[in-house]
């Protein structure tokens, strides 16, 4: 009789520790994924293309698919030395948690974005 009025709770509490659990997990994954990708934009002769793959590169290693990846400026060799280059990348919780259908973040969007200054020849 006890445990039927305890287990929905102590279910519910499981649940949700998985998927906070999970959240942090994946927000550290797009916040190092970002500072990774941020370090090659601002090195002279990177590419967006290089920016991206290294942040897709980051990201797979954590088992994360399907993320938004923005650099401003688009062309990182646009900016000038000591201008701001920033990356952001952005997923869906409900894209990246491990129950079939979040309880709790279901409708969140986890974004992390490093801005770092362009090193380039004067």
């Amino acid at each position: 009789m006890e445990f039927a009025v305890v287990a929905p709770v102590f279910l519910l509490l499981v649940f949700g520790m998985i998927e906070y659990g999970r959240m942090v997990m994946v927000q550290q994954v797009i916040t190092n994924a970002s500072r990774e990708g941020a370090r090659v934009a601002v090195l002279d002769g990177s590419t967006a293309v290089d920016v991206g793959d290294i942040v897709t590169r980051y990201l797979t290693s954590g088992a994360i698919d399907g993320a938004n990846i923005t650099i401003i400026p688009d062309n990182p060799q646009d900016a000038g030395f000591g201008d701001p280059v920033s990356v952001t990348v952005d997923i869906g919780f409900s894209q990246v948690s491990w129950l079939p259908s979040p309880m709790y973040l279901g409708g969140r969007t986890l974004s992390a974005t490093t801005v770092m200054r362009r090193e380039r020849v004067q």
